[in-house]
C-alpha cells in the first residue's frame, strides 16, 4: 500500500536544487535516498513534497526504486512560492552547537539571509558554510518554508559595515548603552509599523526599507566598534531587555520581536 509519508511532526518535504514542474524527473542526492528508503521505509508510490526556493511546493512521487536510489517525480504543484520578510541576521558565530541551534532557529523565524561577522571579541575564527547550509535546509523543510536563507561567507566587521547597503537599516542590539527596546525604537520611527505601504509591502520592504539585525559575541561589544556602529547612519541602537543574554538567545529573541512587530506573523 502506498501514500504519503510522514513523520510526526507532518509530511515529508525535501530540497532539492533542480527546476520543478510537471513530470520533472529528479534524482535525490544519496543522503536523501537514504533517508526516504531506509529510515522512511518509501516504497514506488509514495508520495512527498519538493521545493527548490523558486517554483513552489511541489507533491512528487517515488519512482524506480532500487536498494539504494530512486526517482522523484513531480505530479502536481501544491502551493505557490512564499515570500519571506527581506530581513538579515548578522550575528557574531559562537560554538558549534549553539551556531548550529541558531541557524535552525534564525530559518523557522524566516530571517531571508545569514551574515557571520567577526568582531573583536569573538572567539570562533573558522565558520563551516556547508554546515550552517545543511542545518539551515533541514530547518526550511521542517517549518514549511518553501526557501532557504542565504548563508554568506563570514567578514570582518569593519568590512561589513564599509560595504553596508545605504538603503538597509541597521537594528543594532547593543547591550552596553543607552537604547529603547525594540518596539519603543519603532514607536519613534513611526506611528505605527504596520503604517506606509499594508501587508504586501511589509513583507517585501516596498514603501519602506530592508532590515538588518546585528547581535554580538558572548563577550559583546568592545567600545570602539559601539561607537563606529552607533555613528553609521541608519543604524538604530536598541535593548533586549535588562537581563544578560547568551548571543544565540539575543539574536533569536531579537528576530522573534522583529517579526511580531514588522514581519510575517499576522
Amino acid at each position: 500500500m502506498t501514500g504519503d509519508l510522514t513523520y510526526p511532526g507532518g509530511g515529508v518535504r525535501l530540497h532539492v536544487e533542480g527546476p520543478l514542474r510537471k513530470e520533472m524527473r529528479i534524482t535525490p542526492s544519496p543522503e536523501q535516498a537514504h533517508y526516504l528508503l531506509h529510515v522512511m521505509r518509501a516504497k514506488a508510490g509514495d508520495m512527498l513534497s519538493l521545493f527548490n526556493g523558486r517554483d513552489g511546493e511541489w507533491r512528487a512521487e517515488i519512482a524506480d526504486v532500487t536498494k539504494r536510489s530512486c526517482t522523484l517525480v513531480c505530479r502536481a504543484q501544491s502551493g505557490p512560492q512564499q515570500a519571506v520578510p527581506d530581513l538579515w541576521l548578522v550575528f557574531a558565530p559562537i560554538k558549534k552547537t549553539p551556531t548550529d541551534y541558531l541557524v535552525q532557529k534564525a530559518t523557522e523565524l524566516g530571517a531571508s539571509l545569514l551574515q557571520p561577522v567577526f568582531t573583536r571579541r569573538t572567539i570562533v575564527t573558522r565558520v563551516n558554510r556547508d554546515r550552517m547550509r545543511a542545518n539551515a535546509i533541514e530547518a526550511a523543510e521542517q517549518s514549511g518554508r518553501t526557501d532557504v536563507p542565504e548563508i554568506r561567507e563570514p567578514l570582518p566587521l569593519e568590512k561589513l559595515l564599509a560595504q553596508w547597503p545605504a538603503d538597509r537599516k541597521l537594528l543594532f542590539c547593543d547591550e552596553a548603552g543607552d537604547a529603547l527596546p525594540i518596539a519603543k525604537a519603532f514607536a519613534q520611527k513611526r506611528p505605527s509599523p504596520l503604517a506606509e505601504g499594508g501587508e504586501a509591502q511589509r513583507a517585501t520592504g516596498e514603501g519602506d526599507c530592508s532590515w538588518a539585525i546585528l547581535t554580538g559575541p558572548e563577550g559583546g561589544f568592545d567600545p570602539a566598534e559601539r561607537a563606529v556602529i552607533r555613528a553609521r547612519d541608519g543604524a538604530i541602537p536598541v535593548t533586549l531587555g535588562k537581563r544578560i543574554l547568551r548571543a544565540d538567545t539575543a539574536a533569536l529573541a531579537a528576530l522573534a520581536i522583529f517579526q511580531s512587530l514588522r514581519g510575517d506573523w499576522d
